[in-house]
């Protein structure tokens, strides 16, 4: 295993259970408890943990991360018309990929009727489209967060890269023009990555709130999305100024 899969792997560990011992670690990863100091050292100077004597905890005050129903609440009205915009792009007969995201979740209720399949990593997605016999759900699986309800990690990652998909719906907490587009949480971004990769085409759905906005986490850079749907509030600067990097839609 590769020393930033290792890492990644560790931060995923600490994120479920709260801690992690060095000892257990170099165990694990049959590495000595040095390379795994110095592991956790890095992910330290990142912001993501905080090392205790023998071992590590979640940095939770750099998280700063708020629950899928704490996000579901806020600006509910621009989610719901960007997600109803969102939902005119897709296609009968096509392959999509939906995030697990308070705003890509508004898709779902507006295209119940289609026939499509429907790739996604969020327990909300399923949860709503079982049972309907027009739409094919194919799950991730992966390791469930409770505070996003998003499946995620090694799993998850390894899943999403068995398939093509025509387009990929995507959330995120902050778009900024020099760091691109990010999220509050390593693990879900290594997943939103993943299945930017499996996209032929790679939308966006972001409320105009986070524009301007930095977060630690980079999912990708602005030239690596095709579009990105936010709602009526955002500025004629801000769209003048993201434009020369990607095409901005405003929801109707």
């Amino acid at each position: 295993m590769f020393g930033e899969e290792r890492k990644i792997e560790i931060l995923n560990k600490i994120d479920i259970e709260g801690s992690v011992r060095v000892d257990e670690l170099a165990k694990i990863y049959k590495v000595t408890e040095a390379t795994i100091r110095r592991d956790l050292q890095f992910l330290e100077e990142k912001g993501f943990i905080k090392r205790t004597h023998g071992g590590a905890v979640i940095n939770d005050e750099s998280m700063n991360e708020l629950t899928f129903f704490q996000k579901q609440g806020k600006n509910s009205k621009n989610k719901e018309i960007i997600g109803s915009y969102a939902a005119s792009f897709i296609n009968d007969g096509e392959t999509i990929a939906i995030d697990a995201s308070t705003t890509t979740l508004q898709i779902i209720k507006h295209i119940k009727n289609k026939q499509i399949n429907i790739l996604t990593n969020s327990v909300d997605v399923i949860e709503e489209l079982i049972g309907n016999p027009n739409i094919q759900v194919i799950s991730t699986g992966g390791i469930v967060r409770n505070k996003t309800r998003a499946m995620v990690g090694p799993i998850a990652d390894a899943a999403i890269k068995n398939f093509i998909v025509d387009k990929a719906f995507m959330g995120a907490n902050a778009i900024d023009i020099q760091h691109g587009i990010a999220s509050t949480h390593i693990i879900e971004s290594e997943t939103k990555k993943s299945m930017i990769s499996i996209a032929k085409e790679v939308i966006f759905l972001c409320e105009s709130e986070k524009f301007e906005k930095i977060k630690f986490s980079k999912i990708c850079d602005l030239e690596d999305v095709d579009c990105i749907i936010t709602d009526n509030d955002i500025t004629e600067d801000i769209i003048e100024k993201y434009k020369e990097k990607t095409k901005i839609i405003i929801a109707k």
